[in-house]
Order: C-alpha cells, then structure tokens, then sequence
C-alpha cells in the first residue's frame, strides 16, 4: 500500500543571514513535515539557533523566503505565527503557580474561565503534572519545571513547538530521562517539533529526522539510522557519534587501500585510483588473531567503558578506535576485520588542489634570491626562489606546508577555521580566508570557529611557469 506524502508545514526557501558583514546562514532551504519531531544539530555558531529564530519570526532573513503552511510569512511578527518557543532558561513567571504560568498565553486570548481550566488540566495531564496546579514554580525540580514551560508553550494549540537546547541545565541522569518524555509528549500531542541542540545522543534518540548543520550550511538531513550509517562527508561522520576516519584510494568498485592494505567495501561510482575518506565505526571492527586480520596492529590502551572496552590500536602511524565487549592485552599484536558493508566511502571535503595559487610575480630579488606576489590584498614573499617580475604562477602548497602562525603574522591574517576532523594519524582542517577555502594537516587540534593566520612553508611547494597572458586587441 502506498504511504501518503507528509504535508510540509514550514519552509525555509534560500535563506540568508548576515549580522555585522558575518554570514550566519548561507541561503540554507528545509522542509519540515507535519507531526514530525526534527532536530538541527551542530557545533556552536553553525547557525542551529539563528534557523529556529527565523521560523520563530525573532530574525528576519537578508535575503529567502519562510513559508508557512503555503503562505509567505516573512515580516510577520512572532505574536502573529502559529508556533510558540521553549528556552533553555524557560521563562517561567516565579510570582505565579503552576496553573497559572501555564494559563498565561489563553488569559491573554481572553478565553472563558472555564475553557481555560479545561485546557489546562488537560495539558497538565499530558506533561505529568496533574495535581501540581497550586504550586510555585520555584519549588520544583529543573525537569518539572521543563514540563511546565512545554505545558504553557502546548496549551495555545500552536502548530509548532520550537525548543532551543531545553534540556542544557538538566543534569545527565534528568536529560536522558526527558529526552524520551520529550518524545513521548510530542507522539501524544501529534504537534511538529523543531529541536536545537549540540548534542548528538539527543538528536539520535528523539528524532524523526536529523538536520546537521555546519558553518552557516546544512551539510545533511536524514533519519537518525541514515545520519549515523551513511554519512555524506566526514564533518558528520566525526561529529555524529565516534569514527575512524581514514586516508584512503578507491582502486576500482568496491575495492579500497587504507594503510597498505585492499579491502572490500560496497560503494561504487567514485572513479579509478580516487583520493577518499573511509569510515569505519568503533563498533563495527572484529579482534582476530594478527594472521587472519585485514589489518594489523599493536594494543596501546584499553578502557572499560560499561558495556565495552575501548581499545586504541596502533596501525603505523595511524590510531585505530575499536569497541569490543572483549579486551585485549596492552602491547600485544592483533588482527581487524571489517564486513565489507560497514567499510563507509565518502568523497573528500576539500580537494587538494584547492591549495593551488595562480599569480604574477610583482616583485622580485635575484641576489636575495626571493620574489614576491599578491594575495588577498597582502603582499607575500617567497625566499629561496627567484622568477623575474611579471612570470605568471602557479603554486601548488601541499596540505602540511600550511600551518597556523600562532600569536604572530601570517602571510594571511584573520583566516576562519572551519572544520576540524581527526584522520587517525592527523587532523585534517580546512580554512576559510576572505576569497577561497584551505587543506591543512596539523597534529593540534585546533578549535573551530577561531579566526587565526596562516603561513606557508614554500619549502614544500611546486612552482610551475605559466604562459603569459595574452595580449588584448583593439577592436
């Protein structure tokens, strides 16, 4: 039998935002479905906020439309949009009871006294609160006073609930515990819920679908097993849950090198001999014997974590993260096998070449045997090579001739770091300057969202003479 299609009810259609000349969301569209309870999840400053407050009517966008129900709704103020907001902080009125804060928003509608008892007792019911209707706010726990804020945020009949990281002042035994009191309020209710958080067991538990952002983006929406299981790059791999994400060649069809080794997988389409990220998750990798390994390493440590041990495994240079209900002895050399199912093939976030400067030598030394060129609007010079004023360029930088210069100057000041993600011997950042994006390898791990400047160790760098430009002709 056919499934009927989800009506969408809220569409964010190419939506842009800049506050202070700094892109907050970079002309982002979603879908979100009736009844559906959907999570943004991502690192600080993606942007997962400033996406709830335009559907809220708290922003408006520079540019893109928010559509409601099929109706444009941009300009329209938040008393005026059928959806109601629950803060982390919840904003409860303390001079106020239980019933009360809840009655508050249908007092305001000037509803009869006894349509309003009605619904609140029936909300209060649904919440888990009956009984409490009496008391102060301010003598409840943080979870029922959780319960109180989503009560008054139901009890209006919005279509959509908005909840901005509410669980964040919970501690970790009341937050997993609301996290399916949450969900259950939301099946009861059949309201759609648009979630926020940077936690990503929060967003696997409780969602229908998952929405994970980066850096003003949406970088994939999909159910939680999708997210997890078959993630588009390798920010989602390393920010949904733990991974070994590796360097590797997709030889051919469902053939792969990580480590000096071929192995099966079952992706296809990437293209011969292709540079690629490979995950392979914790869970998913077998202790043998060294003999019958697909690969082979040496036990560097082992922690009981509950229900597994966690063992970092030696390959190389390269750490190897594995989760076994079995633990193996430190210093002792042992085998990995991985069904060829889950061995994930992702394309690479930056190609390498992305790291290639085309430029024209504006000055040059041949007794120092330098010359200098231009880039964003700063003056670089590069020793140890000479190329007479006016040769075109082309500089090719290898990812690990780049590095961060600390609290000194760059040859490019104020450069954004955008991703951080752990390749199992390195980390692997990428860099955003003013007009173009960066391949780094470090083995610090850099804090994201940071501006910083960059140097270039030319030393590594290949130089290559171009043509010169060709002459414009008159006519």
């Amino acid at each position: 039998m056919e499934q009927t299609a989800k009506k969408t009810i809220v569409s964010l259609k190419d939506i842009f935002v800049r506050f202070d000349g700094e892109v907050i969301l970079n002309h982002i569209s979603l879908d979100i479905h009736e009844k559906e309870f959907v999570t943004i999840l991502g690192p600080s400053g993606c942007g997962k906020t400033t996406t709830l407050r335009i559907i809220g009517g708290f922003v408006e966008p520079e540019s893109g439309d928010v559509i409601f129900d099929g109706r444009r709704i941009n300009g329209t103020p938040p008393n005026k949009r059928n959806v109601n907001t629950v803060f982390q902080k919840y904003s409860l009125f303390p001079h106020l009871n239980v019933f009360d804060n809840v009655a508050f928003g249908l007092k305001l509608k000037k509803l009869p006294k006894d349509e309003i008892k009605r619904r609140v007792s029936k909300m209060l019911a649904t919440v888990d609160l009956k009984g409490y209707e009496k008391r102060s706010v301010s003598t409840l726990s943080g979870g029922q006073q959780q319960r109180v804020a989503i009560a008054r945020a139901l009890v209006c009949d919005p279509d959509i609930i908005l909840l901005d990281e509410p669980l964040g002042a919970l501690d970790l035994k009341l937050r997993k515990c609301m996290q399916l009191e949450l969900k259950e309020i939301q099946r009861s209710t059949e309201k759609t819920f648009i979630y926020v958080t940077h936690d990503q067991e929060e967003a696997l538990t409780m969602s229908d679908r998952v929405v994970v952002m980066n850096n003003g983006a949406i970088e994939q929406v999909g159910t939680p097993e999708d997210i997890y299981n078959e993630p588009v790059n390798a920010f989602v791999a390393d920010f949904i849950g733990e991974a070994n994400i590796l360097n590797g060649t997709m030889i051919d069809d469902c053939r792969i090198r990580i480590l000096g080794r071929e192995l099966e997988c079952v992706d296809k389409g990437f293209g011969r001999n292709t540079p690629v990220d490979v995950v392979i998750r914790p869970e998913d990798i077998i202790i043998t014997k060294p003999e019958t390994g697909q690969l082979v390493g040496v036990v560097e440590s082992s922690t009981f974590k509950g229900v597994h041990y966690e063992m970092s495994i030696r390959v190389g240079k390269c750490e190897i993260i594995v989760q076994s209900t079995k633990s193996a002895e430190i210093g002792s050399t042992v085998g990995m096998m991985v069904v060829p199912f889950n061995i994930q093939i992702m394309n690479k976030l930056l190609p390498f070449y992305d790291n290639i400067i085309e430029t024209v030598v504006t000055g040059a030394d041949e007794a120092d045997n330098s010359f200098e060129f231009r880039l964003e609007d700063e003056s670089v010079t590069v020793p140890g090579h000479y190329y007479p004023e006016g040769t075109r360029l082309r500089i090719t930088l290898p990812p690990d001739a780049l590095s961060l210069a600390g609290d000194g100057d760059g040859d490019i000041d104020d450069v954004y770091i955008e991703s951080v993600v752990y390749k199992g011997e390195h980390n692997e950042i990428i860099l955003e300057s003013d007009e173009r994006k960066w391949l780094m390898l470090s083995d610090v791990d850099e804090q994201v969202a940071t501006y910083v400047p960059l140097s270039f160790d030319f030393s590594k760098a290949g130089f290559e003479v171009l043509d010169p430009e060709p002459a414009e002709t008159e006519g």
